[in-house]
């Protein structure tokens, strides 16, 4: 499906538009710039924090890393896309339990412009692959446990 072109483009957005369009997502102009609209191909799971951080060490060590979009503020927070969560309801049960936004069905959220508090942290360009759903819970499961394991030492 290609992407969705508002009627009020300005003429510097659509070759952006038209770049996000070619892997497959759906791109609409808002007030605050570009918004990438979820549907059953692509979803994101928004981390924040530490566990962020966290998600982001352990998949470039396991060679799992996809796009990541990085939202400047106070707090480290990140979004995640992803594949295949309309096959992963007990992984987005879990995501949101640890505190993750799970964005589907519909939800949007922005994309990177060019001076933005909004940017790639890994861009789809560089990314080998978009990762699914499942390979984000297993990596929050992972470093979760692991800050738990730490804490139960250090309380020793």
């Amino acid at each position: 499906m290609p992407a969705t072109l508002p009627r009020t483009v300005s003429p510097a957005t659509p070759h952006t538009v038209q770049d996000y369009g070619r892997h497959g997502w759906t791109v609409t102009e808002a007030f605050d710039g570009l918004r990438l609209i979820t549907d059953e191909r692509i979803a994101a799971v928004e981390l924040t924090g530490p566990l962020a951080a966290g998600v982001r060490r352990y998949l470039r060590a396991n060679n799992l890393s996809g796009p990541v979009i990085e939202i400047r503020g106070a707090q480290r927070r990140e979004i995640h896309l992803v594949v295949g969560a309309g096959k992963a309801a007990r992984a987005i049960e879990m995501l949101r339990e640890a505190g993750a936004i799970v964005h589907t069905g519909g939800a949007s959220f922005p994309l990177p412009l060019a001076g933005g508090s909004v940017d790639w942290g890994i861009a789809p360009d560089e990314a080998r692959w978009v990762p699914p759903l499942v390979a984000i819970s297993a990596a929050v499961r992972a470093v979760s446990a692991r800050a738990l394991s730490r804490s139960g030492r250090l309380a020793c």
